[in-house]
């Protein structure tokens, strides 16, 4: 191989590692900015702020990212919430928010499945109760 080839091949290498760097680094700012979002409206009781921030926050998916779990709990939180409200289209949409978001992230694995799977069961106990 000619010093010019290895160079091109060094470089490029140098380049895909940088550009996968700073879209993770992207990402990550992202997804703690929606939670941060989102957290705000739960605080404020804005519904839809709310679930729109944690749905997005988990929809930019980075595995042990802390507030990945942190998002999924909160959907959470605001569906048992809704629910004892009595408000069960509002703890439906949560419930499948979280749901959904994690079934969007599937690539060579699911993640996620415990949170799919409790919320596949809260889902069926609602919808007979649903206006």
């Amino acid at each position: 191989m000619s010093e010019q080839f290895k160079s091109i091949i060094a470089n490029s290498i140098v380049i895909i590692l940088l550009g996968l760097l700073m879209l993770l680094a992207s990402t990550w700012w992202r997804l703690g900015t929606q939670f941060e979002r989102g957290e705000a409206a739960f605080q404020s009781g804005d519904f839809p702020a709310a679930v729109a921030g944690f749905e997005s926050a988990l929809h930019m998916y980075i595995p042990f990212h802390p507030k990945i779990e942190r998002a999924a709990e909160k959907l959470w939180q605001i569906g048992e919430i809704s629910e004892r409200r009595g408000e069960i289209a509002r703890a439906l949409i949560a419930y499948r928010a979280l749901r959904s978001s994690f079934y969007a992230d599937h690539w060579l694995v699911t993640p996620g499945i415990p949170w799919i799977e409790k919320c596949d069961k809260k889902i069926a106990t609602l919808i007979p109760l649903a206006p």
